[in-house]
């Protein structure tokens, strides 16, 4: 008897199973060449802050921590924001999380139901679970080989408009864009934050990559007063400040709504590990954050800038934007990635295939089955030279 609809596991995943059934091990143990994996080196970087490494406990960090998150901590990110960005947010704008995902999916779950979604052909591997379950109407704007991976606001309103102008649009997008590592320009988020305050028009921002790109962006860089404006803006421990077991994430919008979030976390979630919380709360000290944002910035530019390089003397094709730990690439030869991926296996590394970010979903037949996604996040300067010997080396066959 089946008592649970069958759901089937985020894209990275499939990859890090298939590999972990194929040889034996797992993705990112010592020896392997962890390509596929989204997650930021949890070591102190080049020029960064020193991660802090003792956690205080007291009886009250063991009770129930409060549903919207510790005024402590949302205190502290509102003024993160605010400091860096110029707006006027408050501990009423900010909801806490167990991690960015969680916060998304609540957000697409709960909302109002002719709010129709517009995301571009090529996304965030999850997005995708996450509209599907939450049974989400949504668009998908074109973005491919031919734009360059690269459409305009203006393309995504005007793909609403077609579909169905008679529902209010909610603009979905990762920015700095994951896989792609193309970000929205200055001008442009300044667009976006007009429009949010539309009576028609609302947006949902993942900055998850914010520190990725030089200097960090923000669309909260363009609204002084989020009350005003239907946006809402995630981010997270994860990236940036080189948590991700931390599991603690964020998200910003009108005070109005983070009440809704709030009172669902009452039922839904419970809150946040207050542990997890103190630790974040650390990251946030104004001389760690700080420092954070300039190395972070500066460290992966420069990783960008080598793997980009290597893999295009490989014969790959680079569509990479200038954010994120990503080089997104079309494999030489008409290879596809699925067959790529398996040669890679056999040394030990794994990359993300391309059809796995296909908000289309078109599996073998997806015009991204010859794109793939190559992480450094997790690869520390030396770790270099053995992975393009593995990429180099799957090439050959």
């Amino acid at each position: 008897m089946t008592l649970l609809t069958r759901r089937d596991p985020m894209g990275i995943y499939q990859v890090l199973f298939a590999f972990a059934q194929q040889t034996g091990s797992y993705i990112g143990d010592p020896g392997t060449h962890p390509l596929s994996q989204g997650f930021p080196l949890v070591t102190r970087v080049p020029g960064g802050p020193d991660l802090p490494s003792t956690l205080p406990v007291t009886a009250t960090d063991r009770m129930y921590p409060k549903a919207d998150g510790t005024p402590l901590l949302r205190q502290a990110i509102a003024s993160y924001y605010n400091r860096h960005y110029g707006c006027s947010l408050t501990d009423a704008n900010v909801m806490l999380f167990a991690g960015g995902r969680p916060g998304l999916v609540a957000l697409l779950w709960m909302l109002e139901k002719d709010l129709r979604v517009t995301i571009e052909e090529t996304e965030y591997t999850p997005y995708w679970d996450m509209l599907r379950h939450c049974a989400r109407d949504y668009t998908i704007v074109a973005s491919n080989e031919q734009n360059r991976f690269r459409p305009t606001l203006d393309d995504h309103r005007k793909a609403h408009q077609q579909s169905d102008g008679s529902s209010r649009q909610l603009l979905l997008r990762s920015n700095p864009g994951n896989p792609t590592g193309v970000t929205l320009q200055r001008d442009d988020l300044g667009k976006l934050a007009t429009w949010s305050k539309e009576k028609g028009f609302a947006a949902l921002i993942d900055e998850a990559y914010e520190f990725f790109v030089d200097p960090p962006e923000s669309v909260l860089a363009h609204v002084k007063d989020l009350d005003a404006h239907n946006l809402f803006v995630v981010g997270a421990a994860t990236k940036g400040l080189q948590a991700p077991g931390a599991r603690t994430g964020w998200v910003l919008g009108p005070a109005r709504e983070i009440e809704v979030l709030r009172n669902f976390s009452s039922y839904g979630m419970g809150g946040v590990s207050q542990l997890s919380q103190n630790y974040v709360l650390q990251l946030f000290a104004k001389p760690h954050i700080d420092a954070a944002r300039i190395a972070i910035a500066k460290f992966y530019g420069g990783q960008r800038t080598r793997y980009v390089e290597a893999l295009k003397a490989l014969g790959f094709v680079d569509f990479t934007g200038n954010g994120g730990f990503y080089a997104w690439m079309k494999l030489p030869g008409g290879l596809n990635a699925a067959e790529f991926n398996r040669r890679l296996f056999r040394h030990k590394a794994a990359i993300l295939p391309g059809e796995l970010c296909d908000m289309h979903r078109r599996g073998a037949n997806s015009p991204l089955a010859h794109f793939i996604r190559v992480s450094f996040g997790p690869r520390q300067p030396d770790d270099f030279a053995g992975d393009i010997a593995a990429l180099r080396a799957a090439l050959k066959g």
